[in-house]
């Protein structure tokens, strides 16, 4: 029997199917079936996708389970083994139709299908949902439950007695000639996929407790970070919201905006410096005790894009004494169209972590412009932290789609831009602001080149 006979009869025997969904929580607003989206422009609220995997009876629905219960408060649908262009749809916000399968008919058409709603949180659950990498690039998180064969045999034969009306010998008979075989040749391979590997499957709970917070992190995120891993928005507080508010108010003067501006600024440095590598270290304390910590990353250098991007080089100076910082200045011409008209950079730059220092991103073109130039000056991508104190959602999609592996730090996200491609509801002209310029004089170039709409 040929590779595609034998995936055949796994699904068939193991109950990957579209079998269904298990539903936690009231759907609110969402369970109409239309997509949901952002106030801006059309971006979707994306909820966070997880991939649970493992071999036949090897514990996946019963981790699914208890991961559902303890996300009681979040709305989780569970689904198994769903098709590309539903899982799209779900992940648009919008409801699906799944066949429900028989097993001891083999059909998909003896019960009617079931609707499932749009969730914060889809569990999608199946013996071979790793192999497909369409699949695989849907999920946030891979979980592969790894159970001894002996126990998922055992566990097998209850099963399939119990539930499917089966004899023993039907079912060690199918198990010996398709089941085990299957899972060595295709499900097994996929286990390196898989994020995390669960031991011992529902029995371990201390990996379902810490898949569960992570989870919990994870929604208490914005959408974008749950998209792009390396977008970082520092946890607000009725502190940051405060500060938010005074710099955003159209009547704050100049002076309470520079100040409340620079604690802002502070903190998004401070935040960014967490994510540089550090080495251990050890030192000896005043009271002869030996206290193990870090030692600070030393080849550290700061870029800021003018004029806007200076206004954060203070709070860099003071958290890094002494650190080096290069400028670049970028000339817009038109809405879309930037020039690099001047660059002074560190010469060993290439040796550097690069805090590179924009407070606003907006269209992300000339956040494209300075790194890429960071990138031809020979810093590696990874090497590169972007920090601003606002991001509008279209600058942050046209930085992390072109440099994945950079990281951008801020402290809020915006709604979007608006038909001038300035952010909303944003802070006005931050330069104009910080500097202390109004429209009414005419800066000269360097200060003019930089400060509408930021990156």
């Amino acid at each position: 029997m040929g590779s595609k006979s034998v995936v055949d009869m796994i699904e068939a025997s193991s109950g990957a199917h579209f079998s269904g969904f298990h539903m936690d929580g009231s759907l609110g607003a969402r369970s109409n079936g239309q997509p949901t989206t952002s106030a801006s422009d059309g971006i979707y609220n994306q909820p966070f996708v997880i991939g649970v995997a493992g071999g036949a009876a090897s514990g996946k629905t019963t981790v699914c389970d208890m991961i559902i219960q303890q996300l009681h408060d979040q709305r989780v649908v569970l689904v198994n083994q769903q098709l590309l262009s539903a899982m799209e749809k779900l992940r648009q916000g919008k409801a699906v139709d799944i066949p429900k399968y028989d097993f001891k008919s083999y059909k998909s058409d003896v019960f009617p299908a079931r609707r499932v709603n749009p969730s914060d949180v889809i569990i999608l659950e199946g013996i071979l949902i790793f192999h497909d990498p369409r699949i695989r690039e849907l999920m946030n998180m891979k979980i592969f439950v790894d159970t001894d064969a002996d126990v998922r045999l055992a566990r097998r034969i209850r099963r399939d007695t119990g539930e499917k009306g089966r004899d023993i010998a039907t079912v060690l008979d199918q198990y010996s000639k398709f089941v085990k075989p299957a899972f060595d040749d295709f499900i097994l391979p996929t286990k390196k996929y898989a994020d995390i590997i669960i031991p011992r499957g529902g029995d371990n709970h201390v990996a379902i407790d810490l898949i569960v917070q992570h989870i919990r992190t994870k929604l208490g995120q914005h959408d974008l970070c749950k998209i792009y891993p390396n977008l970082y928005v520092i946890q607000s507080t009725f502190q940051i919201r405060g500060m938010h508010t005074l710099i955003r108010d159209s009547q704050t003067t100049k002076h309470d905006f520079v100040f409340y501006a620079d604690r802002l600024i502070r903190l998004v440095v401070e935040h960014g410096l967490g994510h540089l590598p550090f080495t251990e270290k050890q030192v000896i304390t005043p009271t002869g005790s030996v206290y193990t910590g870090v030692d600070f990353c030393k080849r550290l250098c700061g870029v800021s894009v003018v004029r806007s991007g200076e206004s954060m080089e203070n709070a860099l100076r003071a958290c890094c004494k002494g650190i080096k910082i290069g400028k670049i200045l970028i000339h817009r011409e038109g809405d879309n169209g930037q020039n690099l008209i001047y660059e002074k950079l560190p010469k060993d730059i290439a040796d550097r972590h690069v805090l590179l220092l924009d407070p606003i991103l907006g269209t992300g073109n000339s956040a494209v412009q300075a790194i890429s130039l960071l990138i031809r000056k020979g810093v590696p991508e990874a090497n590169i932290i972007f920090l601003n104190l606002i991001s509008a959602p279209q600058g942050v999609h046209v930085v992390c789609k072109k440099f994945p592996r950079i990281k951008i730090v801020t402290s809020e996200i915006e709604t979007g831009l608006n038909e001038d491609f300035r952010v909303i509801p944003g802070m006005g002209e931050f330069g104009d602001r910080y500097f202390g310029t109004d429209d009414d004089d005419e800066p000269p170039v360097a200060a003019t080149a930089a400060a509408k709409n930021g990156s």
